[in-house]
């Protein structure tokens, strides 16, 4: 009955080697070489992590954030695309593990291939189309005609304060 009351993050992944570093240490989980495509759902007692030469192409962002204990992680020969999607297991490895982070190597897309991830700028990773909808420009157009519209008003609002003064004058100076 104890097995049926863990979650998945309580167990070792089925396709990796999971060793117990002793009572309460965590755990040791070797998950190379097994040509994963994605990364398994992981004990949140991980201490070492061994995700090197697989078939990894991204990190689902969140999917590395419950490993609070972790104190070694081996991520590279994994074929990474390096477009926008990459950057949460860039900030996540320059917070968790400068080290492996120094060891991994873009496989696509062609403008970065062979290029370390550590060594990419904000203007590299931005190579996703989707992150930038056509909705934008309608936006932009709506947000310039309120702006304008709010600068009529205003303008409108000047010259009316302006002429009530001027008329209150001159009934002043007629009385």
């Amino acid at each position: 009955s104890l097995l049926f009351h863990m979650t998945q993050t309580e167990v070792c992944p089925p396709s990796c080697n999971c060793k117990s570093l002793g009572e309460m240490k965590g755990l040791h989980i070797d998950c190379s070489s097994r040509q994963l495509m994605e990364v398994p759902a992981l004990p949140v007692n991980t201490k070492r992590l061994y995700l090197q030469n697989n078939s990894l192409t991204s990190v689902p962002p969140g999917a590395l954030d419950s490993l609070r204990s972790l104190e070694e992680v081996k991520i590279s020969d994994n074929p990474w695309n390096c477009d926008c999607h990459i950057l949460y297991l860039k900030l996540w490895l320059e917070d968790v593990s400068a080290p492996s982070l120094a060891n991994i190597r873009c496989a696509t897309p062609a403008p970065v291939r062979m290029k370390p991830l550590r060594q990419l700028t904000g203007n590299e990773l931005g190579i996703c189309k989707r992150l930038l909808p056509i909705k934008c420009l309608e936006f932009f157009w709506r947000d310039l005609i309120l702006i304008a519209g709010a600068i009529i008003a205003l303008i409108l609002v000047a010259w009316a304060l302006k002429f009530s003064k001027k008329l209150v004058c001159q009934i002043n100076l007629s009385q």
